[in-house]
């Protein structure tokens, strides 16, 4: 590292006061396949039927954006699947897929200890209503900042979302440290002033974690 990196390094590190983590894939890994398997078990369809239905077709990306509420959204995912899809059996099929990652899960609460964490994930308002069925240990971690795209009326990588979850806990967007799986979305967090990291590894997340004084360097890897 060149004595300019380390400066800027160390400036990042004095003014750091928030740290935004992603969900799928980032603290749990997201299986969509299984979800997309068990929700065919319900209704019938194949399974290229509904990745076509719900996913290509664009409607879990409004639902995402917040064009639809938790109700109109699970009444238009049955009515896409031909099946009159309950809440609980859409919550099950959600459930299935996510498989969390203890050791990701673990350094939230390692930078906890030393500032405010916070959630955001492109996802509709029927996933903030039921988390604690879906993901447990998020609640408890995150408490009010578990935030969905779709609180905003806007998805990642759209600048604008960063910097609204920004003035929603109360700092600058400089002051905020975001990671990601997905490069584009760390792109937007960046143009909107965040400090990015993209995630591929537990390690290598607290490798930056420490780089930015977010978590003690001397803690063992996860």
């Amino acid at each position: 590292m060149s004595s300019q990196a380390g400066v800027n390094g160390s400036n990042i590190m004095c003014q750091l006061k928030l740290a935004i983590f992603d969900m799928d894939d980032v603290l749990c890994v997201y299986d969509r396949a299984a979800r997309i398997d068990a929700l065919a078990a319900l209704s019938g369809r194949t399974a290229s039927y509904i990745l076509s239905a719900i996913w290509e077709s664009g409607f879990e990306a409004r639902s995402d954006a917040g064009d639809l509420d938790s109700a109109r959204y699970l009444a238009g995912f049955g009515e896409r699947l031909g099946y009159p899809l309950t809440r609980a059996e859409w919550v099950e099929a959600r459930r299935l897929a996510m498989r969390p990652c203890p050791a990701v899960l673990a350094l939230v609460a390692a930078v906890k200890a030393r500032m405010p964490v916070a959630l955001l994930t492109n996802n509709g308002f029927l996933v903030a209503e039921e988390i604690a069925t879906l993901f447990p240990a998020l609640p408890a971690l995150f408490g009010e900042r578990l935030f969905v795209s779709a609180m905003f009326g806007r998805k990642k990588p759209d600048p604008e979302i960063y910097r609204a979850v920004a003035t929603r806990v109360g700092v600058a967007p400089h002051e905020a440290f975001f990671t990601d799986d997905k490069p584009r979305n760390v792109a937007g967090a960046e143009k909107a002033g965040l400090t990015g990291h993209v995630f591929a590894s537990p390690q290598g997340l607290a490798t930056a974690l420490a780089r930015y004084g977010l978590l003690d360097s001397a803690l063992p890897p996860p």
